[in-house]
């Protein structure tokens, strides 16, 4: 191997997509609210860039259906409906269902015990009653098992899908048993990766996942997002 071989490929990234990911964690942070008109002008001036790179980031984010481009009136944060839920979820299901059979097989023991790591201070976030860093740890987790794959087209697609939903699939209020039962799921969805159970670990992500969709569509149809 020679040393060219050994140095990792430099990624330079566009100036478009540095502001494609800042905008899109405004919105899934909540800090733009869904049907707020996106201030161009403010945000511009906040990230020091011109028009023409905020206007193409936009762009990039109504493909991924956290914004609305309206002709003569500007951007608004897309608003989440159920029949946003209906779409998304069920392929969100199997792709995650597809990305844990996958990482049964392709996980280093290594790698599948730092996500017991996570999913243990997961638990302890839990146990504070701090839903902000276990929301944090969860998606690490999730994460996780999605990069263990090791299926780029995979890990793409879900990308996609999980930023038009995943505002709603933090902050949706889940009771203390919804809660709770969670936290069990996903004390068997490491158990199942540990054992290398990739039937197992397919079903329950799958049924995780659907009853997530169950929490989030009544936090959408408290906010008048659906019928």
């Amino acid at each position: 191997m020679t040393l060219i071989d050994m140095k990792p490929a430099i990624v330079r990234r566009s100036l478009h997509d540095e502001i494609v990911d800042l905008v899109r964690d405004m919105i899934q942070s909540g800090d733009l609210e869904p049907g707020e008109k996106v201030p161009e002008k403010e945000l511009c001036e906040r990230f020091g860039v011109s028009r023409t790179p905020m206007r193409e980031a936009l762009k990039v984010l109504a493909a991924d259906g956290l914004v609305t481009l309206t002709p003569n009136r500007g951007s608004f944060v897309s608003v989440l409906t159920i029949e946003d839920l209906v779409d998304v979820f069920p392929v969100m299901g199997v792709l995650e269902a597809l990305s844990g059979e996958l990482a049964t097989k392709l996980m280093t023991d290594k790698e599948i015990a730092a996500v017991r790591k996570l999913h243990e201070r997961m638990v302890a976030r839990y146990e504070a009653g701090d839903l902000t860093g276990y929301f944090a740890l969860n998606q690490e987790i999730h994460e996780a098992i999605l990069v263990g794959a090791r299926n780029q087209t995979l890990t793409a697609m879900h990308r996609s899908l999980a930023s038009r939903v995943r505002r709603a699939r933090y902050v949706a209020n889940m009771s203390a048993s919804r809660w709770k039962q969670a936290v069990d799921e996903h004390e068997t969805i490491i158990e199942r990766l540990e054992q290398r159970d990739a039937a197992g670990l397919s079903q329950i992500l799958k049924d995780h996942l659907a009853n997530k969709f169950e929490t989030v569509k009544a936090w959408v149809l408290e906010r008048g997002g659906g019928s």
